[in-house]
């Protein structure tokens, strides 16, 4: 049995910000023995190796009084002088082997620093708080434009040993039934199958209509996980 196989996905995804964090993130990593997190500036993500209150009080100290951060997985803050401010549900889906990535007809444009502010604006319409300025530098990025105006996007956020996680995908209120997450997506896997990456995705459990899309790609669900914001109040 290879490495990759004894260590994921299921090892992996279980706690991918750290995982990501440990390998093809480490760049990014801002951390202690047992916490670490992405800075500020990338995205809002930290992970601990395991939930102990030693663990969390390590990421404790990785905030400044009033950040937060999101952690996969619950956790008892009470001994660690966190406090959980807000909670989601999401599925974990993974890209079934042996899935071909779509033919594209749309043309997509890959996107570069320079989009940050426009990719930010846009990302705000349906995430409010979750991509940041350097967001963009945790993987490839894609877009559509209309007269210059980004009105559809996609990416890779978590990148982990053997898999790549698709996500950003959104596209501007006005603009949407056009096929543009479609699109972005294949792209994306395209990119995936050719570099020998697994694709692989959240959702929030409410977002049935974007459910739906990702089964009809191929992609299959894993698991459904709780991320919780946890934050230092000072």
């Amino acid at each position: 049995m290879s490495a990759q196989a004894a260590n994921g996905p299921e090892h992996l995804f279980a706690n991918p910000v750290w995982h990501a964090l440990h390998s093809r993130h480490r760049e990014f990593a801002v951390g202690a023995d047992e916490a670490c997190r992405y800075p500020a500036d990338v995205a809002p993500f930290g992970a601990v190796a395991v939930p102990s209150p030693a663990a969390l009080r390590q990421l404790r100290a990785l905030l400044v009084p009033g950040e937060s951060v999101w952690l996969f997985g619950r956790h008892d803050v009470r001994a660690a002088e966190l406090r959980c401010v807000e909670s989601l549900e999401c599925l974990q889906m993974l890209l079934e082997a042996g899935v071909a990535p779509p033919e594209s007809a749309l043309h997509v444009q890959r996107l570069a620093a320079a989009d940050a502010p426009a990719m930010v604006a846009l990302t705000e319409l349906a995430f409010p708080g979750f991509f940041r300025a350097r967001t963009c530098a945790m993987g490839t990025y894609y877009g559509a434009f209309d007269d210059g105006t980004l009105v559809a996007m996609g990416g890779e956020r978590l990148m982990l040993d053997g898999y790549a996680e698709i996500s950003g995908v959104c596209t501007h209120p006005g603009y949407r039934g056009r096929g543009y997450a479609r699109q972005l997506i294949g792209q994306l896997m395209h990119d995936h199958h050719r570099e020998g990456l697994r694709s692989w995705l959240h959702v929030g459990v409410a977002n049935v209509r974007a459910i739906a899309l990702y089964a009809s790609m191929g992609f299959s669900v894993l698991r459904r996980v709780t991320l919780e914001r946890l934050r230092r109040d000072a």
